[in-house]
C-alpha cells in the first residue's frame, strides 16, 4: 500500500534542537530508501518539512517505520499518515 507521510514539526522546538539528530536522520532515511520502504522523499518548497511516499502493508506499519526516525524518537517531529489507493475514476470513461 502507498502511504503519503507529511512531516509536522512539534511547536515550541528551537531550530538548534534538530542539529544533533540530522546526520542520523539522513542515515535512517537512506536505509529505508535502500530497503524500498521509502519510495520517494521530498522537502516542501513552502516550508522546511519532509514529505515521504512509503510502501507499507498498512498505516500501522507506516507508523512503526516512521517511529524509527531519530527526529521522531527525539519528539521533534511527527507525521500525518495518509493511506492511498489507486484512482478508479477511469472506469467512468472505459466501462466496468
Amino acid at each position: 500500500m502507498k502511504i503519503l507521510a507529511m512531516e509536522i514539526e512539534v511547536e515550541g522546538i528551537n531550530p538548534e534542537q534538530y542539529q544533533p539528530h540530522l546526520k542520523a536522520e539522513a542515515q535512517r532515511a537512506w536505509e529505508l530508501y535502500q530497503s524500498g520502504t521509502i519510495r520517494e522523499l521530498y522537502f516542501r518548497s513552502d516550508r522546511s518539512e519532509a514529505v515521504l511516499m512509503l510502501e507499507c502493508a498498512d498505516s500501522n506499519e507506516a507508523k512503526q517505520i516512521l517511529a524509527s526516525l531519530p527526529l521522531v524518537k527525539a519528539g521533534l517531529i511527527t507525521f500525518e499518515i495518509i493511506p492511498l489507493f489507486p484512482y478508479s475514476g477511469f472506469v467512468r470513461l472505459f466501462g466496468e
